[in-house]
């Protein structure tokens, strides 16, 4: 019985990765990797505004946060974080910007992004950030407007 478990267990992991590489779960409000938990893949959330790039945080740095683990560069980038979470933590639970303004959710990935009036936004490939670019404001308006259906549709 116990190694059936096993098995099973086995099998639902390998759903998840794919030629070795976790895949980010879509069906949660913040995109987290099913493996680690972390969201962002482990990237820090206040380095994208404060260095203007991603920079991986440490387990040092690490908070819990709306189900996901959150990791930080620096101790006043968690702080900052934890002050306002709603200012850093990215746009649409880090889903595809462009996919949820077109009314759907696919995962974003955290070194294709932009921050367009002090929000970020991440983007699945640089062409969806691209298209997004050529008119982001009505682009971010679509995403808000849908955005509140699709996240409630996803599983919490």
């Amino acid at each position: 019985m116990a190694l059936h478990s096993a098995r099973i267990l086995l099998a639902v992991l390998a759903l998840f990765v794919i030629g070795g590489v976790a895949r980010a779960v879509t069906t949660e409000r913040i995109v987290v990797d099913p493996m680690t938990g972390l969201a962002l893949n482990g990237y820090d959330p206040v380095a994208y505004f404060v260095d203007g790039e991603p920079r991986l945080g440490s387990s040092d740095f690490e908070i819990a946060f709306e189900g996901a683990y959150w990791r930080f560069a620096n101790k006043g980038n968690m702080e900052a974080f934890q002050s306002a979470p709603d200012i850093y933590k990215p746009r649409f639970g880090g889903y595809d910007a462009l996919a949820v303004a077109r009314g759907s959710v696919a995962p974003g990935n955290p070194h294709v992004w932009t921050i367009h009036e002090q929000r970020l936004y991440f983007f699945l490939s640089p062409s969806a950030r691209t298209i997004w670019k050529m008119d982001a404001s009505a682009f971010a308006r679509d995403g808000e407007h849908r955005w509140p259906a699709l996240e409630n549709s996803l599983p919490r």
